[in-house]
């Protein structure tokens, strides 16, 4: 099975314009000045999708407070977003990618493999992008329940 290249930490965030679960345009230039927790998920409503969407949500404010947005990207479009926030009290913003545009520029999308079966998806990966538009860290490893921690420790090793 062939490992996904990721976009590297210090390389500009590829810019984007895709809708969220309103039917609103978002771009990633809209946060600028921000930092961004971009997070790429591969499916709305399966049970480790929903643990991190959970994570995130259970400790949103704490990223808010720290000066985060969080924006989870999927294939899934605007109808399944709106459950799936509706469903579990989803604070934050979600990206219907239903043509994949963001998902091919951020390089998440790959060969995967589910008890035996290679089957092409999308990889759970999270991006953090820094207020100036640059990707300053990349979580490849992402742990579900432990999500917003992976992001919080990073910027405390950061700032130390």
């Amino acid at each position: 099975m062939e490992k996904i290249e990721l976009l590297a930490p210090g390389s500009p965030a590829p810019d984007f314009n895709v809708k969220d679960q309103d039917g609103n345009d978002i771009r990633l230039s809209d946060f600028r000045g921000k930092m961004v927790v971009l997070y790429f998920y591969p499916q709305d409503n399966t049970p480790t999708c929903t643990k991190e969407a959970c994570n995130l949500r259970d400790h949103h404010a704490l990223l808010v407070e720290k000066g985060f947005v969080v924006l989870g990207v999927s294939p899934d479009g605007i109808k399944s977003h709106q459950k799936f926030i509706a469903k579990h009290s989803l604070p934050f913003t979600l990206l219907a990618d239903e043509g994949k545009d963001v998902i091919l520029k951020y390089k998440v999308w790959g060969q995967k493999q589910l008890y035996g079966r290679i089957y092409d998806g999308v990889h759970r990966v999270t991006y953090i992008i820094d207020a100036q538009g640059l990707i300053a860290h990349v979580i490849q490893k992402v742990d579900s329940a432990q999500h917003s921690q992976q992001v919080l420790s990073w910027l405390e090793m950061e700032q130390a």
